[in-house]
């Protein structure tokens, strides 16, 4: 099993495919990187040499492409910005709601989490 950048790539799937296991690495990024460690994009994980998986490693360190850790403490950075400015969109991470114009009157269930039943509330036939 290959390590790249803290996480193990799956194995016995194609490379292009077990590459977006990282944080940061979609299809596009996956391509050029593979392209340029001269691998062949359908490749195994399992069949990677080690000369291979280091070709990655440099790529993905060295060219502009932010992944990982360091991505996440940028957009974990940007939502911490947004929230200490006040603005709506701080407003709306901070309250756990939808951040980008999204109805919330019924939805949202992903945001705003499981749905809570009001208690207390009896209906007119209960109170006779």
């Amino acid at each position: 099993m290959a390590r790249i950048l803290g996480v193990d790539i799956p194995r016995n799937k194609i490379i292009r495919v077990a590459l977006q296991s990282l944080y940061g690495v979609g299809p596009k990024v996956s391509r050029d990187v593979l392209t340029k460690a001269n691998v062949d994009l359908n490749m195994n994980s399992n069949e990677l040499s080690e000369e291979e998986i280091t070709a990655i490693r440099t790529i993905l360190d060295s060219d502009a492409h932010i992944v990982e850790g360091d991505l996440r403490r940028e957009v974990g950075l940007n939502i911490k910005r947004l929230k200490d400015l006040g603005s709506y969109r701080g407003l709306r991470h901070r309250r756990g709601l939808p951040v980008r114009g999204q109805r919330t009157h019924t939805n949202a269930r992903t945001r705003k989490g499981k749905a809570v039943a009001i208690a207390g509330k009896k209906s007119v036939k209960s109170m006779k």
